[in-house]
């Protein structure tokens, strides 16, 4: 009988958090929407900013014609897989770059308050419109630098998830300083950008200290280099690695922030949200 009611009750979890997920998408979606000119501007003025970046590329490798083992169509898969994981995390779960500013407003109470995970219910509140255009370019880049291999695209969309996930992870970690060191936003927006700038590079140009903390505190060899590696070769074992890796970080990040929450002075904000 406890085995059935916890099955019940993970399955009822299941079905909340899709719901409210789902009402965050529609919600922010139409927000957006309502300004479509700004919207399509947006979008298309951050694909156009990231298209420029190929020009650069382009030229480089025509110079160099290969770079430490990293081919051009190597890099344009990092710029692929980095695009399309930023959009994501954006799009879906855009709330965690505003986590520092909601902690010392004392507007983190509107969201303890709701009978919702409170991290999660955060998290989904905002979209990056943006983000749509890191989305579109990063599935356009791949369908025309990549090989049309079916099992290499299934390994750059799951690659491209477990980007945005570690990627919001890190954010939330950075942000969970807060709690404790006062307001962190510009460290945890340096932090945060720092990820990417390396994950757009080709790893194989780092050594000696710089590696060590791209395998640690800016985790870019976690999100990007590693996937590199297991789409030339897959090996099971790796792959395990790199998802244990994964999960540490979402754990850290997790526990950054509900370590954080035991010494958050609320604000007094009384409100509520739909």
């Amino acid at each position: 009988m406890r085995r059935g009611a916890d099955a019940a009750g993970s399955l009822h979890t299941g079905r909340s958090a899709a719901r409210l997920f789902s009402h965050y998408v529609r919600f922010n979606l139409g927000a957006g929407m309502e300004y479509r000119v700004s919207f399509i501007t947006q979008v298309v003025g951050m694909f156009l900013n990231n298209s420029a970046f190929i020009v650069f590329w382009l030229v480089l490798y025509s110079n160099l014609g290969d770079i430490n083992g990293y081919a051009f169509g190597d890099v344009m898969f990092l710029w692929a897989l980095s695009a399309l994981g930023f959009g994501l995390a954006g799009v879906f779960l855009g709330n965690a770059t505003h986590l520092s500013r909601t902690i010392c407003t004392g507007e983190l109470d509107v969201y303890l308050l709701q009978p919702k995970p409170a991290l999660i219910n955060f998290l989904l509140s905002r979209m990056s419109i943006s983000a749509w255009g890191d989305i579109a370019y990063g599935i356009l880049l791949y369908a025309f630098t990549q090989p049309l291999d079916p099992v290499r695209a299934g390994l750059f969309v799951l690659f491209s998830l477990l980007m945005a996930f570690v990627l919001v992870s890190l954010r939330v970690f950075y942000h969970s300083t807060t709690f404790f060191l006062g307001n962190a936003e510009e460290f945890a927006a340096t932090a945060s950008d720092l990820v990417l700038s390396f994950a757009l590079y080709p790893g194989s140009i780092f050594e000696g200290p710089v590696l060590l903390i791209l395998h640690s505190l800016i985790p870019a060899a976690l999100i990007a280099y590693i996937p590199v590696r297991l789409v030339h070769s897959f090996d099971p074992v790796t792959m395990l690695l790199l998802l244990a890796g994964d999960g540490a970080v979402m754990l850290a990040a997790w526990g950054a922030f509900r370590l954080g929450l035991r010494r958050y002075e609320s604000g007094n904000r009384m409100g509520t949200r739909l």
